[in-house]
């Protein structure tokens, strides 16, 4: 298998695995989320769960990266270049909780969500998408 097949293919299955994992854990419905969010009303713990491994996932993958000079199948690893806090990282940051206490979806979870065939759900991607291209063509 040469190695543009190889990325594709291991694209394919953690992109598989990752929205099997938001599916399971109850990621993909805006309800559980927003109970989960709603800490001073009806609160939903069990995403309290998702998100420990979550943190310890991406706590043991990034120390196990610090062992390799270059991903399997890349040229480079794709790391944030600053470790800067500033207004903009702040204010997107924000952003996105706001969007996501509202809404109930975060991006990964809302495209998963797209097998669903939900209306609700379309709108929510295409506004995503049609954000992320008018950063791109702001800044």
């Amino acid at each position: 298998m040469n190695r543009i097949a190889a990325r594709a293919v291991i694209a394919l299955a953690s992109g598989t695995l990752f929205g099997a994992g938001l599916a399971l854990s109850g990621m993909t419905d805006p309800a559980q989320v927003r109970g989960f969010l709603d800490v001073a009303g009806n609160w939903n713990p069990t995403l309290a769960f998702v998100l420990a491994g979550a943190v310890g996932t991406t706590f043991a993958g990034y120390r196990w990266l610090g062992r390799f000079a270059r991903p399997l199948y890349g040229d480079r690893f794709d790391l944030p270049a600053s470790r800067r806090i500033d207004v903009r990282l702040i204010s997107g940051a924000a952003l996105f909780g706001i969007g996501w206490g509202l809404v109930g979806l975060c991006p990964g979870p809302a495209v998963a969500d797209l097998a669903t065939g939900s209306g609700p759900v379309a709108l929510f991607v295409t506004a995503m998408l049609t954000g992320m291209a008018l950063y791109g063509v702001i800044f």
